[in-house]
């Protein structure tokens, strides 16, 4: 007989819980984006940049009034800016050369890239019944894609081959992001860790937007049109960032990914509710494949070894815990960090 308190337990529910509202807060930036390019504006770097300065500003105020000594080494975390902006901007970036089919589709290429991460870097262990809710998840979102293909909605985009690998890369460096704020989170200080990315989030943007999108933002007729949903981006983005070091650490990068795969039918939903209009039966199927795919992942297996479960505390975390007197004494901390901070440094 199934155990099903024991199987689900407070962590494991309030990880799905989690999960679900994060991924409608990435809804509900898409809404936003999709009504700022309605409106003219071509600025994905500048619509980061005001969420970056919020993590910083509010993240940056505890941490000075904490006045604790840094747990991990600053320069980790402008690799971790680095890529987190690039991510965001090559996969918006996607957008203006391929299909939204196509980059819902290659995005997914973050699930595997989290899995072989995690598993190399953090030495985290996947058992069969995880592996499945993965296979399943990812199937839910390719009845979505089918549905849009077989609607005929969708453009084929200017250049697609540009935009699908644009699409690879930034998936791959999110993936990287991922991975490397559970590794921080989890070693280091959750503060810290938004506070750095805020701060070499706003420095690297800014810069960006001086070099690449300068132009744009001087063309741009600000009204409440464009104002709104500028704002609004913003502020669900730094609730979003708020939430993800959360997940990370009740269940993990691998978790989080597959939690988010539901933003699309989120969406779905909104258009049905909101603007009563009508979609494909194949949407409802895919929303609840996505969610039996969750729940067998997040199924939790008592009679198993415990370092095979992802998320939570884990006592490897603690043997690499960051700080300022240990990361340069060559130990585990150091071989630890190194990989993650090097190839990356999250919604």
């Amino acid at each position: 007989m199934l155990n099903w308190r024991g199987s689900f337990t407070n962590k494991t529910v309030l990880g799905l819980l989690l999960g679900q509202i994060l991924s409608l807060i990435v809804t509900s930036t898409g809404f936003s984006s999709s009504q700022l390019a309605k409106e003219g504006f071509n600025a994905p770097t500048s619509q980061s940049f005001l969420n970056y300065g919020l993590l910083a500003l509010v993240y940056g105020s505890i941490m000075l009034h904490r006045r604790q000594a840094l747990k991990a080494k600053w320069y980790y975390y402008i690799l971790l800016g680095l890529v987190d902006v690039e991510a965001n901007y090559l996969v918006v970036k996607a957008y203006q050369y391929t299909s939204i089919t196509s980059v819902m589709l290659l995005d997914c290429w973050t699930i595997p890239c989290v899995l072989l991460l995690t598993w190399f870097f953090l030495k985290t262990k996947y058992r069969w019944k995880k592996l499945a809710g993965v296979f399943i998840c990812i199937a839910g979102l390719v009845a979505v894609i089918f549905s849009d293909v077989s609607s005929g909605d969708r453009a084929s985009g200017s250049n697609p081959i540009k935009g699908d690998m644009l699409a690879i890369a930034g998936a791959t460096l999110y993936g990287v992001s991922n991975v490397a704020e559970e590794f921080f989170v989890k070693s280091a200080d959750r503060i810290e860790l938004m506070t750095f990315l805020g701060i070499f989030g706003a420095i690297v943007s800014a810069c960006q937007i001086a070099i690449l999108e300068r132009v744009e933002l001087r063309s741009i007729q600000w009204s409440p049109g464009v104002a709104l949903p500028f704002v609004g981006f913003a502020l669900a983005m730094f609730l979003f960032y708020t939430g993800v070091p959360i997940l990370l650490k009740i269940s993990g990068s691998t978790m989080f990914n597959l939690s988010l795969l539901t933003s699309d039918m989120w969406a779905v939903l909104i258009r049905i509710f909101a603007y009563h209009q009508k979609v494909d039966w194949l949407y409802f199927v895919a929303f609840g494949t996505v969610v039996v795919g969750l729940v067998i992942y997040s199924w939790e297996d008592h009679q198993s070894d415990p370092r095979v479960a992802e998320g939570g505390n884990d006592r490897r975390y603690e043997r690499a815990t960051v700080n300022s007197n240990d990361v340069e004494s060559g130990g585990q901390a150091c071989s630890a960090s190194t990989p993650a901070s090097t190839t990356q440094a999250k919604q």
